[in-house]
């Protein structure tokens, strides 16, 4: 039994750049923000209901997804994910906000370098954590991408996006 996990590729250019979604085994791995297509582009039904649900995302026609998610991360970092998915869209809550969620007010600086790993942007909505202060704080795909996720869900883009390249 060949116990080798091979893991597929596909790409979809968004209003923020480019998307590498990377699935194994019938689930999603990894949704990142990427400079360019790096891996040949598989064909998948999973990978095409990921770029689809995606898509639909960004024109605003999508505010949950629906899709089966492996990410690989820790117990602790995959317990900050589960925490993420229900942080409504067009919500934000702070570092410890999710923190207290898990039953440790002190874990605020863990919290956050959880968040940072999150794997599967956009999906599990790691854009939806802002500072305490209400001001926006780190965001792997850099804090343009994340105002403008932000602006996206509180419906100040419009129908017709502009490009995040375009500003």
């Amino acid at each position: 039994m060949n116990n080798t996990r091979t893991r597929i590729f596909d790409y979809l250019t968004t209003p923020l750049g480019w998307l590498e979604i990377a699935a194994s085994q019938g689930h999603l791995q990894h949704i990142l923000f990427v400079d360019e297509p790096v891996h040949g582009a598989s064909s998948d039904s999973l990978l095409t209901e990921a770029k689809q649900q995606l898509e639909q995302y960004f024109t605003g026609k999508r505010t949950t997804f629906e899709l089966p998610l492996a990410p690989k991360g820790t117990e602790f970092q995959s317990k900050v994910w589960q925490a993420l998915l229900t942080v409504p869209y067009g919500e934000t809550c702070s570092y410890l906000d999710i923190a207290q969620t898990l039953g440790d007010h002190k874990a605020v600086r863990a919290v956050g370098a959880a968040n940072g790993k999150n794997p599967l942007s956009i999906v599990v909505p790691c854009h939806r954590v802002i500072g305490k202060n209400g001001k926006l704080t780190g965001y792997a795909g850099g804090l343009s991408r994340k105002a403008w996720l932000l602006q996206l869900e509180s419906g100040q883009n419009s129908a017709k996006q502009t490009s995040f390249w375009d500003e």
